[in-house]
């Protein structure tokens, strides 16, 4: 018996290999999110620290000052939406109910469509089938039918006895709840982690570059340098051009909404514009907020013709002209590739693998593009 060759060993156990890549990140994914969400967010904030040092400001004060001033910001956008999503919950009765009239008035067009289409169709398919396993009576005559005879009863068997079990009722929220509870809190307690984590990185960012550094021989250093620098570089003009994307559709879609006087637009216009830069499922994302906020004003489906169009056009507007100018040029990445990568990172991750997805590889282009051994996989990825 002749031994295997060494190729096909090689083949099995990089195969072996990339199944336990693919399963560490799976199973690990809440630890992968957020250490990458905090690497991304260190790299966006790199820039300031640097500014703050330009003024004789050691490297821990400036990374502390830019990492509390990001958190209040973000503090104080998530109380502006949390003020306006206030008043929606307050009015979600009258939501409910509009929405079950909505469907009422649905199910009543359907019917009325199913009687329409009833009367088009031949007398003979309109009759109702006779019932299985009985004669059709002939007309005129009357058929009675016995029932059957009851069971005979046995009078030395004891009577059955009927157990109650009163069981409480649980409403679907906290089903939902109970039910998610393990990953609300996975969820929580990792991003509890992400602040810390971009203060040190921030503040020992000088000697983490010397020892990730001092892990490649001298000579690949220099590459190892300037794939670190790559990749910083087009995590920030990616992010950068996104957040300014988003906001330029935020502000746009608010305007469109008040001048079509939704209810709370400075809740649904962020959410509308940001939820439009997912890709793929952006506009149905994007739509949704304005139309939920439109059902207590709009009951005519004109008004939410006009929502869906003005939401689309704005869509195609930013996806079409200002992404290629703002996100595109700086990721250099072909359609196939992020389709790829959106199928994968999302099924391993999730909601947060189509947001992560460009951005991660993207930064394996900017590897493979500073590596002489990887630069044909940087070309399959480039546009």
């Amino acid at each position: 018996m002749s031994a295997p060759t060494s190729g096909g060993s090689s083949i099995a156990t990089r195969l072996i290999a990339v199944a336990c890549v693919v399963a560490m990140l799976y199973f690990g994914r809440a630890f992968f999110v957020t250490l990458i969400s905090a690497v991304i967010i260190t790299f966006i904030l790199q820039p300031f620290v640097l500014w703050f040092m330009k003024i004789k400001l050691p490297r821990s004060i400036a990374s502390f000052l830019v990492c509390s001033i990001f958190v209040l910001l973000v503090y104080f956008s998530g109380l502006g939406l949390a003020t306006q999503a206030t008043g929606l919950i307050d009015d979600l009765p009258g939501y409910g109910q509009k929405l079950g009239e909505l469907i009422d008035g649905v199910a009543d067009r359907l019917s009325e469509l199913e009687r329409s289409v009833t009367q088009l169709m031949p007398k003979k398919l309109q009759d109702p089938p006779p019932t299985l396993g009985l004669e059709a009576p002939k007309k005129g005559r009357r058929v009675r039918i016995a029932p059957p005879p009851p069971p005979p009863v046995d009078p030395n068997a004891p009577a059955p006895v009927q157990e109650v079990r009163i069981q409480p009722e649980r409403s679907p929220l906290l089903s939902f709840l109970y039910a998610r509870i393990e990953t609300i809190y996975s969820v929580t307690l990792m991003a509890s982690f992400v602040p810390f984590l971009v203060y040190f990185m921030l503040s020992w960012s000088d000697h983490i570059q010397r020892a990730f550094l001092s892990l490649f021989e001298e000579r690949d250093r220099a590459v190892a340098s300037r794939s670190m620098e790559s990749v910083a570089v087009m995590a920030r003009a990616y992010m950068a051009g996104n957040f300014v994307l988003g906001l330029i559709l935020a502000v746009l879609s608010t305007v469109f909404f008040m001048s079509l006087h939704l209810p709370y637009p400075l809740l649904v216009g962020p959410l509308s514009g940001f939820f439009s830069l997912v890709p793929y499922i952006g506009l149905p994302l994007a739509l949704v907020p304005p139309v939920l906020s439109g059902l207590p004003v709009y009951s005519n489906l004109g008004a939410y013709l006009i929502i869906t169009g003005g939401v689309g056009t704005l869509h195609l507007f930013a996806l079409n002209l200002l992404y290629p100018k703002i996100v595109g040029a700086r990721v250099h990445l072909n359609p196939l590739a992020v389709t790829v990568a959106l199928m994968f990172w999302g099924l391993i991750w999730g909601g947060i693998g189509l947001v992560l997805a460009v951005p991660i590889v993207a930064g394996i282009k900017a590897v493979c593009d500073n590596v002489a051994a990887w630069k044909p996989y940087g070309r399959l990825l480039g546009d």
